[in-house]
């Protein structure tokens, strides 16, 4: 787990309070109402954390999430910060050390329920489907195949479980429950519009959104608020649209690319992870490259 210049596994910022270290972000605290949220490079599979950083992809989660977020913001607000890094790291040597993976935003109260929105039938909605004919709840017509196209993309709440522990769908009305009727029924709307028009934009790009995930949280008005990542390699479902074919599980521009690797080997899926070889690290680290240069148009 040694960190090299092209990659992080993590921070050690010692100006600042570490408020908790996810999967993938470092929180430190910035004062009483704001944080410093760092994108290291580390890469989670099947909930494990493994021990191999890919090389940039917190430099590139950063950047298209700062993309989406300007670009939804006709949408609704997000919790980034326009503030200056030099700011609130003085020191050279830390400043070297995040930059270009560290964002400032509000400190805000995190919904509860992560907003997930499938435009396609794959993954979970596609199990839930072959065994019930709905995703969540969702009654959809019959004889629809692996990776079919919904006839309208639909919403499909989780838990947001501890780390280490697996998100659990479920229905609108236990969303409902958990947030209230009418934040629940805002997320929904918010969560659709953004997934339709990111999707439009994406299409055009080459790229299909097959789904994707928010993250929401309250200011102390009440008022909803877009936070954590958005429509990123991590977050979402990314296929190329020149190798979508319906009946098979497309290609992906995302971490699947390791998931299929460590279904080759014979890891109970328990940490800790196994180690991954450099030809595995690097292709990785090509796909989340090209979703944002396709996406961005940089990388």
């Amino acid at each position: 787990m040694i960190d090299t210049p092209a990659a992080l596994f993590e921070s050690s910022l010692t100006s600042l309070p570490l408020v908790y270290r996810g999967k993938v972000r470092d929180v430190y605290s910035v004062g009483d109402d704001q944080l410093l949220i760092v994108a290291t490079d580390r890469l989670s599979a099947f909930d494990v954390v493994l021990p191999d950083p890919i090389p940039g992809k917190g430099a590139v989660l950063t950047a298209v999430s700062n993309f989406w977020f300007e670009r939804m913001r006709h949408i609704i607000p997000n919790h980034l910060v326009d503030r200056p890094l030099e700011e609130v790291l003085p020191d050279v040597a830390e400043r070297i050390q995040v930059a270009g993976r560290a964002v400032i935003a509000c400190r805000l109260k995190a919904l509860p329920v992560e907003a997930v929105v499938r435009g396609y039938l794959i993954g979970s909605g596609w199990k839930d489907y072959q065994r019930t004919g709905a995703v969540c709840g969702i009654a959809l017509p019959g004889g629809l195949q692996q990776a079919e196209q919904l006839p309208r993309p639909i919403f499909t709440p989780a838990t947001k479980a501890p780390s280490g522990e697996h998100d659990e769908n479920m229905d609108f009305a236990r969303a409902a429950a958990v947030l209230g009727a009418a934040l629940a029924r805002q997320v929904r709307e918010v969560s659709l519009r953004i997934y339709e028009e990111a999707a439009a934009y994406a299409r055009q790009r080459g790229i299909i959104v097959a789904d994707t995930k928010f993250e929401f949280g309250v200011d102390a008005a009440g008022n909803l608020v877009l936070i954590d990542e958005i429509l990123t390699p991590d977050s979402s479902r990314f296929w190329p649209a020149d190798s979508y074919a319906v009946g098979i599980s497309p290609p992906s521009f995302d971490k699947q690319f390791v998931r299929d690797y460590l279904e080759t080997l014979d890891w109970d899926k328990k940490p800790p992870g196994p180690r991954l070889p450099p030809e595995v690290l690097q292709k990785t680290a090509e796909k989340y490259r090209e979703a944002q240069r396709r996406l961005v148009g940089q990388a």
